[in-house]
């Protein structure tokens, strides 16, 4: 267990962070699986509307440092490719 004043305050913060760390990712993981749940459906609009949602949660959580920032990119190029080859409806 933690000895000092220091070390007890960054216990606290270590708690706290991690807290809002995992509900940022979280709030990600959700944005993406509604435009997962878009593309399946085959909506095309409703998917690129869900994309253009999940961008800016995507960006945010790389520009925490949640996650990787090549990552973002890698996931939001993967997403809008697969938007693109749904067909016209």
């Amino acid at each position: 267990m933690a000895n000092t004043a220091s070390a007890r305050k960054r216990i606290r913060q270590t708690i706290t962070r991690t807290a809002r760390n995992q509900a940022r990712k979280s709030r990600m993981r959700t944005f993406v699986k509604k435009v997962e749940a878009a593309i399946a459906s085959g909506d095309k609009a409703a998917a690129s509307t869900a994309l253009q949602e999940a961008q800016p949660e995507m960006q945010r959580a790389s520009g925490k440092g949640i996650v990787h920032t090549n990552t973002v990119a890698r996931k939001l190029s993967r997403l809008s490719a697969r938007i693109k080859a749904l067909p016209i409806a």
